[in-house]
């Protein structure tokens, strides 16, 4: 079981059946998740609050895409966690998200457990 009461998971996704499992998906984890519908709102989130742990970043956003956002985020922040997480898959897709600043990639659908493997990577105690 997993104990994030003391992190910050911010999720940057637009669609709300992903958003459904991604709050199924940690209600248990008590972490506090914070939501995002677009990279420019993501990126002012992360100017505003510097206790943000981790991103789950989706890469087709309205506004901002995930890519550009995540290079705004590098431009102030190289240390925090940014996950890829897409059903965007196409060539070089990954590596696009990797050069753009990306610590991880995960493609959609998410398996449940491989989401919790690669957070608590990032959550678990000196990690973040």
């Amino acid at each position: 079981m997993y104990n994030w009461q003391d992190k910050k998971v911010l999720i940057v996704e637009d669609t709300d059946v992903v958003k459904f499992f991604f709050e199924a998906a940690l209600r248990y984890t008590k972490a506090n998740i914070l939501w995002a519908k677009t990279g420019v709102e993501a990126v002012e989130m992360c100017k505003n609050d510097e206790s943000i742990n981790v991103i789950l970043m989706d890469l087709m956003l309205p506004e901002m895409d995930g890519f550009t956002a995540t290079k705004e985020i590098r431009k102030f922040n190289n240390k925090l966690p940014i996950i890829a997480q897409t059903a965007y898959i196409k060539k070089n897709v990954e590596k696009n998200s990797l050069d753009a600043g990306c610590n991880e990639f995960l493609a959609k659908p998410i398996q449940l457990q491989t989401l919790l493997n690669t957070l608590d990577k990032y959550l678990s105690l000196g990690a973040a």
